[in-house]
């Protein structure tokens, strides 16, 4: 693609976004600063990050570092060689967890493919650290596809998180244009083999629209995802972050995302949030109350 001839559609009204700056925003700053920790809210740029972070007093941290062995081309966090694990992240992590007094707190990383194991074994004493000092906090995880291996998975899954969350991102067709060494199969492999090996923990997985996909190629994608046994979905509008990241073919408008929400829901998702800023972390506290309920009428 030849940057220099891109043409940009101008942002429409229901994108715009309201910034907050109140004590909660600036003091979670500060300490993010103080304890050396990455955040995706800040490094991939959300937009939700006023809300989340200002208002509903939720965080998504981003451990193992913050540059990515893989350079996918929607995503604005940094590429190239990683530095050495942190092994002391996992207690930092916790007791921001403490300090923040958060009621949920997702927990993501960079892609780190030139660790055996993909990070997880970190991954892991992160959720256990968190959960031992926030006994009343909800774990949700959030990692690459660490090449779908076993070992990896369970290294990740020691720490019993409540939500295991890993995103397809596109459509089938248009995974190898926007996604970096990912497949689309293979992250389908992923969210099912971890239902298969953890039945009782609740799957979920993100699609970005406005990449050129079809309505019915994301009907397909969803259809995929509930084959694999994937419980929530989230359906949010891709934003282009630099010009040197892919431009956006299209804007979805409210009413296109409660249409998709009510065909997910449809399609037997025991959650679903879609809206323009809906990002995978989105409202992700109130996801974990979903599913459980969702489990509870299953179980009746």
């Amino acid at each position: 693609m030849d940057l220099a001839k891109q043409t940009y559609q101008r942002k429409p009204e229901w994108l715009k976004i309201n910034l907050n700056t109140n004590e909660n925003y600036t003091g979670l700053k500060k300490m993010m600063r103080e304890k050396n920790l990455n955040t995706v809210c800040e490094e991939a740029k959300c937009p939700n990050i006023h809300e989340c972070w200002a208002v509903r007093k939720t965080a998504t941290f981003m451990i193992l570092g913050r540059v990515c062995t893989r350079g996918c081309r929607f995503c604005a966090v940094e590429t190239g060689v990683p530095n050495e694990l942190d092994r002391e992240e996992p207690e930092r992590v916790a007791e921001s967890v403490r300090l923040m007094d958060l009621r949920h707190t997702v927990i993501t990383a960079v892609a780190r493919d030139d660790l055996a194991d993909g990070g997880s074994e970190v991954f892991g004493e992160t959720v256990k650290a968190v959960k031992r000092l926030n006994p009343q906090t909800t774990v949700e995880v959030l990692p690459s596809d660490m090449k779908a291996d076993d070992a990896s998975i369970h290294k990740l899954m020691c720490g019993e998180p409540d939500i295991f969350n890993h995103n397809i991102e596109t459509v089938e067709r248009l995974t190898p244009r926007v996604r970096s060494i990912a497949t689309y199969e293979r992250s389908l492999y992923l969210l099912n083999r971890v239902k298969e090996l953890y039945p009782e923990t609740p799957t979920k997985s993100s699609i970005m629209v406005g990449l050129g996909e079809t309505k019915e190629e994301l009907y397909t994608a969803m259809d995929d995802l509930r084959a694999h046994n994937v419980d929530i979905l989230t359906i949010g509008q891709y934003l282009q972050p630099t010009k040197q990241h892919l431009q956006v073919e299209r804007y979805y408008d409210p009413k296109e995302f409660a249409e998709l929400k009510d065909i997910a829901m449809e399609k037997g998702f025991s959650h679903c949030e879609s809206g323009p800023l809906v990002r995978s972390s989105y409202h992700a506290d109130e996801q974990v109350s979903a599913a459980a309920k969702k489990r509870r009428e299953q179980a009746e």
